[in-house]
């Protein structure tokens, strides 16, 4: 049995999808946000029960919660500009170590979201190997994972196989209600639908032309077949990158959706606000040198592709769920 927590979000009811593309159902879906209020993301999906984010531990003591073999961990307070530490603290930080400690004395294997938002300002580069010790988040929710990051690596008994993963700019179906924080491709698709134009931020660092500021992009897709990866093969555990590990500019991303709905590409430049502009990052890359070397598989939607998939089979549809 697999329990899922966030999976009334996007990256963890894309994994239920993802198990059940795999004849997996024996799943348990945990979200603090219930069906009542969000019915969407698990509406076509198979799974055992839901349950609420509190109730987890009650669930967890049963005879039935024993029989857990993986938790795959996605529930958290994902907002990169949440001001209340303590907050975060309750729900990033301890929240993660109480079920890492469960995994460890229930012989369960653990997956969680870890955050490429932990490299800061990519001083340090964008490696998995680089100690978190090291890394200095530039925001409290960062600042959160790489704190669990480095507790998990200091315990002296930790889950038999555990796995820390670093998202980059992950997109794709089910992100529909994550409203602020949802991808560029999904805002684009919806402002080039509505009036045939795109606004982009204008740079402000010489070394890049307008709309050539870089980021790794990562289909969701990818992402899940990453994690039901580790759950079949079990590399060596510890913390990895989850991108295609190839930077690409955002004005490729527009290309990309303006091409996947048959328009020309009309990109309006946009200021940036000032108050962004000083922690603006121009480049993101993934490493996935240790990915790789660990005998997993290389990412296999590259972004024109994933864009098209995620327009046309998705985006365009009257019901875009997974």
């Amino acid at each position: 049995m697999i329990i899922i927590t966030g999976a009334n979000g996007f990256i963890g009811s894309a994994m239920v999808w993802e198990l059940n593309q795999r004849g997996i159902h024996e799943i348990i879906c945990v979200d603090s946000v219930g069906l009542p209020d969000r019915s969407q993301p698990l509406s076509k999906r198979n799974y055992l029960e839901f349950i609420l984010k509190d109730q987890l531990w009650r669930f967890l003591q049963s005879a039935e919660g024993k029989k857990t073999k993986w938790i795959i961990h996605m529930g958290a307070c994902s907002s990169t500009t949440e001001t209340n530490w303590e907050f975060l603290k309750e729900n990033n930080l301890e929240y993660s170590q109480k079920i890492s400690k469960w995994c460890q004395e229930n012989s369960c294997n653990l997956i969680y979201a870890s955050s490429a938002a932990t490299y800061g300002d990519g001083t340090l580069g964008f490696d998995d190997a680089t100690d978190p010790h090291l890394l200095r988040p530039l925001n409290l929710y960062g600042n959160s994972k790489v704190l669990f990051d480095r507790w998990l690596l200091v315990q002296t008994n930790p889950p038999q196989h555990w796995y820390g993963l670093k998202f980059f700019n992950v997109f794709g179906p089910n992100e529909y209600l994550k409203e602020s924080m949802a991808s560029v491709a999904f805002k684009a698709y919806h402002q080039i639908k509505k009036s045939h134009r795109l606004g982009l931020f204008k740079s402000y660092d010489s070394h890049y032309r307008d709309g050539e500021q870089m980021r790794d992009f990562i289909y969701v897709k990818d992402v899940t077949r990453f994690m039901a990866e580790l759950i079949e093969k079990k590399p060596k555990s510890g913390i990895y990158n989850m991108g295609f590990g190839k930077a690409r500019s955002w004005l490729d991303l527009a290309r990309s959706v303006f091409d996947s709905l048959n328009l020309p590409t009309q990109i309006d430049w946009l200021d940036m606000p000032e108050n962004i502009r000083n922690q603006y990052q121009y480049f993101t890359e993934s490493k996935m040198e240790k990915w790789l070397n660990a005998g997993m598989s290389p990412p296999q939607w590259p972004l024109e592709k994933a864009v098209q998939d995620y327009v046309q089979n998705h985006l365009n549809l009257e019901d875009p769920w997974l």
